[in-house]
């Protein structure tokens, strides 16, 4: 395991040395910290003891796959996770997405798509800022039901944290910027990958699966994405904010 001292903390999860210093340097020499692990077992304590920023995470390790890995990270921490993948195969992709993975680069990759990726990542989470003002309301302002802050993070359901993947906060915060339009699946990729790479609607479909799942885990048995059949999908208007307020969506 090794590490550099710097602002903003990746961990690298690859049992390629070569590959993993080549990462390491590149993400480097762009000022970020890395730590690299090899053996898929130390990940999980690891992140615990030393929150990170942002994860690389093959999905091919000894000790503990990756895919268990995210499954389990999930569990407490919603930092950005990259899968790094030579199985190409769709349902590796969407299984990895399911588990709550924000994104996935499939080998031989170059590693500056890399480095673009995690920028990509870290800007969308705002993992970027080294301060972030935070907004007061005033105590007599009431505070809507669902309140999404993508430059910050944040995103309440019921005062309640909803934990979202970076992706699925960007999904929310669009859906909610206008309750009740109906979002068709094309436009909601190409807002959620704006990199021009070639995703299929089921990505959109698991992605929402999992924002339904966090939504319910607060209000049980309230559907608060509606599906339109064969066209998309929209927010349940009644999450809609105070008309006075303008969510910020972090999205054009």
């Amino acid at each position: 395991m090794t590490d550099t001292l710097t602002t903003i903390p990746i961990l690298i999860v690859e049992d390629e040395p070569k590959l993993a210093a080549l990462l390491s340097d590149y993400l480097q020499a762009e000022g970020y910290s890395t730590t690299i692990i090899a053996d898929g077992l130390q990940v999980i304590p690891f992140v615990r003891a030393q929150p990170q920023a942002l994860i690389l995470l093959d999905l091919m390790l000894p000790g503990r796959g990756g895919l268990e890995i995210c499954r389990e990270l999930r569990s407490f921490s919603a930092v950005p996770v990259i899968i790094l993948t030579a199985r190409v195969d769709e349902i590796d992709r969407l299984l990895g997405l399911e588990l709550g993975a924000d994104d996935y680069v499939c080998k031989p990759f170059s590693p500056r798509e890399v480095v673009a990726r995690v920028k990509a990542i870290l800007r969308r989470a705002g993992k970027l800022a080294t301060t972030t003002a935070t907004a007061t309301q005033p105590e007599t302002a009431p505070k809507p039901p669902l309140l999404v802050d993508v430059d910050r993070h944040v995103a309440l359901l019921d005062d309640k944290d909803l934990q979202l993947t970076p992706i699925e906060l960007r999904l929310l915060a669009l859906l909610q910027s206008t309750p009740g339009r109906i979002y068709r699946r094309d436009h909601l990729l190409r807002q959620l990958y704006d990199d021009h790479r070639v995703v299929t609607d089921r990505t959109v479909d698991t992605h929402v699966k999992n924002l339904r799942r966090k939504l319910q885990a607060v209000r049980p048995g309230q559907d608060m994405i509606r599906s339109i059949y064969g066209v998309g999908y929209r927010l349940d208007p009644d999450l809609e904010t105070d008309s006075n307020e303008t969510p910020s969506t972090g999205l054009s």
